[in-house]
């Protein structure tokens, strides 16, 4: 059960952007779910608009208060602000610890009824969130309590975000076979490409991007590379041998690498779903590859002491535990493991597809069946009796 219009609650989410585009990702699908599915009026902050844009052109970089698609943003420009009780939403939401304003909190210990405050933590597969999912943390100074709450993979965590209606949508577009040639029309791509095995592209600098082209380049198939602008510059670059700008492309071998432009999140789904394998990376694309119902590759956000690599190997333990190709080439993506090479690598992989394709499928059925996260949050801030329709 969900809240409904008629005892909607107001909802702050504070939201610093750390990795470019998957942090404000999650929290605009988050927002844009809970206003639109769930009848609450959202109202996000926002420390980086130029970021926000890059993945919802309606944004206005320049405004310091602005309504975009049924959401509230507010341009947070530091920690400084002096917040009355009246300001304060009924749910605060501190993603990723990002420590919002001490005004901000000051005002919501003054608030009667305090409001529900939730720290959305990262996601993982390790077995440890389970048991921190919905602790309590007393502030030490104020009467506020502040619960951990953690997306995951079981009905021991808080699920993932999908929005109502997602996997119809998904099946639809992937068995219209002419809506997925217009879509990658519009980027350009020519019946060659259009017949290749279509590779999405969407990493961090470090990947061994040049070793994974040249593989490709030498192999036995066709592969249609396509990336969004201003990813893996340098390897892009020098395989066009000319800037990586949107429309640029080029061919070597079997490979033909085009430079597509940064798309809004509606479009960065189509482009997932139209593609045959994605390599996508943080934690927003991860999910919604998660959802594309396609084999992906993850690039894991990296992390001091390589902790990254104990959360990569959770989840393709979880995972891909039976799919040997699919995880050796995961781990050298991520330099934990050195590949014996990127060929042999990717032909490996390449015979393992359909067991991958079976896989991605049977995941989406698996994870579903525990619900989705946004209808989850607001059942937890139900159990904790500090929705609207029990402060009155």
């Amino acid at each position: 059960m969900s809240l409904t219009p008629s005892t909607a609650s107001t909802l702050a989410i504070f939201c610093k952007v750390v990795d470019n585009y998957g942090d404000i990702g999650i929290c605009w699908r988050l927002s844009r779910q809970l206003a639109h599915e769930h009848g609450v009026a959202v109202s996000l902050w926002v420390d980086d608009l130029a970021s926000f844009r890059r993945i919802c052109p309606e944004v206005d970089v320049a405004a310091q208060v602005q309504e975009v698609q049924g959401v509230r943003v507010l341009h947070w420009r530091g920690q400084d602000g002096v917040f009355a009780p009246g300001e304060v939403a009924d749910i605060v939401i501190e993603f990723f610890g990002c420590d919002i304003p001490p005004g901000y909190i000051e005002a919501m210990a003054a608030r009667t009824p305090r409001p529900a405050w939730l720290n959305y933590e990262g996601l993982t597969a390790e077995d440890w969130v389970e048991g921190c999912h919905r602790l309590p943390s007393m502030h030490p100074r104020l009467k506020l309590t502040k619960h951990f709450f953690f997306p995951g993979f079981n009905e021991r965590t808080g699920g993932l975000l999908c929005e109502t209606g997602l996997e119809a949508r998904r099946q639809v577009f992937q068995h219209d076979k002419a809506a997925v040639r217009a879509f990658l029309g519009r980027f350009g791509l020519g019946e060659a490409e259009l017949a290749a095995r279509k590779v999405s592209l969407f990493c961090y600098p470090h990947a061994p991007v040049a070793e994974l082209f040249q593989a490709w380049a030498e192999g036995g198939e066709q592969v249609a590379c396509l990336v969004p602008e201003g990813v893996a510059r340098d390897a892009v670059r020098d395989f066009l041998g000319a800037e990586p700008l949107p429309g640029a492309h080029a061919s070597r071998g079997a490979l033909t690498v085009r430079v597509l432009p940064f798309v809004s999140q509606p479009d960065y789904d189509l482009l997932l779903w139209a593609c045959d394998v994605n390599f996508v990376r943080g934690e927003d694309s991860w999910v919604r590859a998660q959802w594309a119902g396609r084999p992906f590759i993850w690039h894991i956000y990296p992390q001091d002491e390589n902790l990254h690599h104990k959360k990569l190997r959770a989840f393709l333990a979880r995972y891909a535990s039976e799919l040997p190709a699919l995880c050796a080439l995961s781990l050298g993506w991520n330099g934990a493991s050195e590949p014996e090479g990127w060929s042999r690598a990717w032909q490996a992989l390449h015979a393992e597809l359909p067991l991958v394709e079976a896989r991605a499928a049977s995941w989406i059925q698996e994870v579903l069946a525990h619900g989705d996260l946004a209808t989850n949050l607001l059942d937890f801030v139900r159990s904790l009796g500090q929705t609207p329709e029990n402060q009155v």
